[in-house]
């Protein structure tokens, strides 16, 4: 049996990767590194941002995340100016908290100047973002929003039902502002989830997708292919040529297509969550609703997208 795993945080991963790339010498071990010149330019112009605790760093990691800050660009690219600037000037991007709040982590964690910069790109740099082709996929909400939303599901993942009131309050509190985008993934344990999309993908022909999607989540336990006709009855669908759609050329593309996908981007689990084309790291403190205020500018939104996502099933 394949278990279902948990996830690790990107940012240990991104680290241990670095680090893993430049090794140093052993007999080097007791020595600590020189700091990169932006510190040592800095260490007389130590920087203090309200809501970044940096009171347990010592006076180099003081130095450092003081140069990281001041010279690392805002996540949004509606706010082309610095970190420090961002904050300072409450200009609305709402990830400048965050960003700094992770480069302090990552300094205190001991990694370079170098590590953080290249982790940083990877994970709030607004030209890393990743272009998701989202023709045929199905969708709602404005084509134009400001915001898209690209969830990567498979039908038998339990943490992906829980993921569906969480996505439902975030669109609930931005009307006309976000897409929503459904890719199918269907992992290796879950017998009944390639089914189950083919029964959503042919629910959508007829214009049901999502009611499809909302009644196989409901009743996951139940997605054997009488379980499958009978939801496609429910929603009053043309039950012969659904059952020619379960199987056509069309279909199946389009599930080979996600799949090419996601194995591209390599997902680690379901539910994957992308925002303007960045993973949501849901085991982070940032929310779903957090993050696309951040993309839209304005504050999170009460009770919207509170409850946390949960963890996603490892493939």
């Amino acid at each position: 049996m394949v278990p279902a795993c948990r996830f690790v945080s990107l940012l240990p991963l991104l680290l241990a990767a670095l680090a893993w790339s430049s090794c140093r010498d052993s007999s080097a071990s007791g020595t600590e590194s020189a700091p990169h010149p932006a510190a040592a330019a800095t260490s007389e112009k130590l920087v203090t941002l309200p809501g970044v605790d940096i009171s347990a760093m010592t006076a180099r990691e003081r130095s450092e995340w003081s140069a990281l800050v001041s010279d690392l660009s805002s996540p949004c690219s509606s706010v082309p100016v610095s970190l420090v600037t961002c904050i300072q000037e409450k200009r609305p991007c709402g990830s400048c908290a965050k960003a700094a709040k992770w480069i302090a982590h990552a300094v205190r964690e001991g990694a370079s100047d170098d590590q953080v910069r290249r982790a940083y790109k990877d994970r709030f740099d607004p030209s890393s973002a990743k272009t998701l082709p989202l023709e045929g996929s199905p969708s709602k909400g404005p084509s134009d929003a400001p915001v898209t939303i690209v969830e990567f599901a498979d039908f038998e993942c339990p943490h992906c039902r829980m993921a569906v009131p969480v996505i439902d309050s975030v669109l609930a509190a931005h009307p006309d502002k976000i897409r929503l985008a459904f890719k199918f993934v269907s992992l290796p344990m879950h017998v009944h989830a390639e089914s189950a999309a083919r029964a959503a993908y042919s629910a959508g022909r007829q214009g049901e997708f999502w009611e499809m999607e909302r009644l196989l989540f409901e009743r996951q336990e139940h997605l054997e292919d009488a379980d499958l006709e009978r939801y496609a009855q429910i929603l009053r669908l043309d039950i012969a040529k659904w059952k020619v759609d379960m199987t056509s050329p069309s279909t199946s593309a389009r599930l080979a297509q996600d799949h090419e996908l996601e194995q591209g981007l390599k997902l680690r689990g379901t539910p994957t969550i992308y925002v303007n084309g960045r993973e949501l790291d849901i085991e982070s403190d940032e929310s779903l609703e957090e993050r696309v205020a951040a993309e839209l500018g304005v504050p999170p939104s009460a009770g919207a997208g509170v409850a946390p996502l949960p963890s996603p099933v490892a493939r």
